[in-house]
């Protein structure tokens, strides 16, 4: 699941990306707002953490164009303790939640998993499709006879992202996107390579090939 951090400090950028990386989301990183603006137009992310106080610009500007050009992924504001203003101001222009700063790392990542799965029509962290489990917060999927398999970060999120959207179609291309950042060469090979890793877990059933066209999770099995 590919999510857009947009923070100018470094140093609290770093520390959130690995710890974003950890909870299964592949991370882009925008130091400022014109290279943010220009990533959220551009790029399928599921999510985004923006900071309001960025060097070039104010992240609310950032969030109203966004919206303007019709981007609609789930928005967490960074925004400063006590600034009611900063909070309401940013509800206002289309973010779906906040966090004041200083924060903990444990709440952001709870609340970026919350509004995510608004987004998606869901109310807990367990994704189900088909006779098939999968629990974010463990990231364990558990198949139709009770057993619970531990998935590595880029099982679970090939997995999660074709579950959580069962018969649509995702390419090569898309499911790249979706697995990495922009910083990341991984072998063109690699996404053949986990499809046959989770058929394994799942059964060659439940994803299925579209020649051409790329792969699907079949919920009706």
């Amino acid at each position: 699941m590919r999510l857009l951090l947009v923070e100018d400090d470094r140093l609290l950028a770093e520390g959130l990306i690995g710890q974003l990386e950890k909870a299964g989301f592949s991370v882009d990183w925008a130091k400022t707002a014109k290279d943010a603006t220009s990533l959220g137009v551009q790029e399928d992310y599921r999510g985004v953490v923006l900071d309001l106080g960025l060097p070039d610009g104010n992240g609310l500007e950032v969030l109203k164009t966004w919206r303007g050009k019709q981007v609609h992924c789930p928005v967490l504001i960074l925004t400063a303790r006590g600034d009611w203003q900063d909070k309401v101001s940013g509800l206002k222009a289309g973010a779906d939640d906040y966090l004041a700063k200083p924060f903990q790392l444990e709440e952001l990542i709870a609340r970026l998993n919350a509004i995510i799965r608004r987004s998606e029509g869901r109310v807990d962290s367990t994704l189900k499709a088909g006779r098939l489990e999968l629990d974010e917060n463990r990231q364990v999927l558990k198949t139709a006879d009770g057993t619970e398999h531990s998935l590595t970060g880029t099982e679970f999120r090939l997995l999660r992202c074709l579950m959580s959207r069962p018969g649509q179609v995702f390419s090569k291309d898309q499911l790249m996107e979706q697995l990495y950042s922009l910083n990341d060469t991984p072998n063109e090979n690699v996404i053949e390579a986990y499809i046959r890793r989770l058929r394994k877990l799942v059964g060659a059933e439940s994803i299925l090939t579209r020649r051409g066209q790329g792969y699907l999770f079949n919920e009706v099995v």
